[in-house]
C-alpha cells in the first residue's frame, strides 16, 4: 500500500514539474521527419522511412501534450508561473508549431487533414504570438539578460505558416504571418546580438538554443519561395545563405557545446538543423547544384545520429529522475 501511495505522489510531482520545453522533443522529431520526407521527394528515394518517423513523432507529441494538459488541469498555478517566466514562456508556441509541422508533412498525403491541422496550428500560434508580445510590452521583471535565442520561437512559427498556407487559404493570410515573423526576427536578432556582445554570456544550459538562430532565415527562404510562386530570387538567396553562415559560425563554436551537461535544451540542436536541411534540398531543387544535395545528405546523416542520441539521453534522464523534478533547471 505504501509503495502504491509513494508511486502516486511520485507521478503527481512529475506532472507538476513537467516542463513546457518538453515540446522541443516533439518539435525536433517532427522537424527530422519533415527533412526525411523532403529528401524522399527531392532525391527520389525508393524507401520511405518518413512514414515510421511520422508515427513515432506523432505518438511522442500526443504523449507530451496529454501530460501537459494534465498539468494544466492539476497545477494551473505552475503553468501560470511558466508563462510568466521570460525564458519558459517562449516555449509555449512549440505546441502550435508541432501542428504546423504535421500539416506540412501531410500536405501531399491528405489535403483535408493537412488543412485542418494548419487551421488549428495557425489559430493557436496567433494566440500565443499576441499573448507573448503583450507580455513583452507589459512586463515588470525582464531585463536585457532575460533575452536569449529561445525568444525567436514565436517568430519561427509565423514564418513557417506560409509553407503550406498558400495551398490552404488566400496567399494574403500567409503574407500576413510571414511579415510578422520576418520583422520580429530582424528586431530580435539585433537585440540578441547586442546582448551577446555587450553583456554577460548566456547561461550554460541555454547555449544549445543558439542553434535556433539558424531556423528563421532557413524557414524564411522556403516560405518566401512558396509565396513568390516558386522563384528563387535575391531575397530568398540572402535568407538561405545567412542561415548557412549561422550554421558555420555555430559549428566553429562546437567546443563550447560538447562539454555541456544534458538538458532538454539539447533538443534545440535538432529542429534548426532539420530546417536547414529542408532549405538546402529546396536549393538543390531550384539550382540543380550537387553541392546542395551533398550537404543535405551529410547533415541528414548527422541529424539521424543526433536524434537517436537525444532520444536515448532523454529516456535515460527520465529513468534516472533527472527531469521533471523541482529546481533542476530541466525546463530548458
Amino acid at each position: 500500500m505504501r509503495s502504491r501511495i509513494g508511486s502516486f505522489f511520485s507521478i503527481n510531482l512529475s506532472i507538476k514539474y513537467f516542463p513546457i520545453s518538453f515540446f522541443a522533443m516533439a518539435l525536433g522529431m517532427l522537424g527530422f521527419t519533415l527533412s526525411v520526407r523532403k529528401a524522399e521527394q527531392v532525391l527520389l528515394w525508393n524507401i520511405h522511412p518518413s512514414f515510421f518517423l511520422l508515427i513515432l513523432s506523432t505518438i511522442v507529441f500526443a504523449l507530451i501534450s496529454g501530460v501537459y494538459i494534465l498539468k494544466i488541469a492539476l497545477f494551473p498555478e505552475e503553468v501560470g508561473e511558466e508563462f510568466s517566466d521570460p525564458v519558459k514562456m517562449n516555449f509555449f508556441p512549440l505546441f502550435s508549431i508541432c501542428f504546423l509541422l504535421l500539416n506540412i508533412i501531410l500536405l501531399d498525403t491528405n489535403i483535408l487533414i493537412s488543412k485542418t491541422l494548419w487551421v488549428i496550428g495557425t489559430t493557436i500560434h496567433l494566440f500565443f504570438t499576441l499573448k507573448i508580445v503583450s507580455q513583452w510590452m507589459h512586463h515588470n521583471n525582464f531585463d536585457i539578460t532575460s533575452i536569449n535565442p529561445a525568444w525567436f520561437i514565436p517568430a519561427v512559427g509565423n514564418i513557417l505558416i506560409p509553407i503550406s498556407g498558400v495551398s490552404h487559404m488566400s496567399p494574403e493570410i500567409s503574407w500576413f504571418f510571414f511579415s510578422i515573423g520576418i520583422v520580429f526576427w530582424i528586431v530580435l536578432f539585433t537585440i540578441v546580438f547586442y546582448r551577446i556582445i555587450f553583456h554577460h554570456p548566456v547561461v550554460m544550459k541555454l547555449l544549445p538554443t543558439f542553434f535556433i538562430l539558424i531556423a528563421p532565415p532557413a524557414i524564411g527562404a522556403m516560405s518566401y519561395v512558396k509565396l513568390t510562386g516558386g522563384s528563387l530570387d535575391a531575397f530568398a538567396r540572402i535568407l538561405y545563405y545567412f542561415s548557412f553562415f549561422t550554421l558555420l559560425l555555430l559549428l566553429t563554436q562546437i567546443k563550447h557545446f560538447y562539454k555541456l551537461q544534458f538538458y532538454l535544451s539539447w533538443w534545440s540542436y535538432s529542429f534548426p538543423i532539420a530546417a536547414f536541411i529542408s532549405s538546402s534540398l529546396m536549393m538543390y531543387q531550384k539550382t540543380g547544384l550537387d553541392f546542395f544535395r551533398i550537404i543535405s545528405l551529410i547533415l541528414l546523416s548527422s541529424l539521424s545520429v543526433l536524434v537517436i542520441f537525444l532520444f536515448g539521453k532523454t529516456l535515460q534522464s527520465l529513468y534516472q529522475n533527472k527531469i521533471c523534478i523541482e529546481d533542476t533547471g530541466c525546463s530548458t
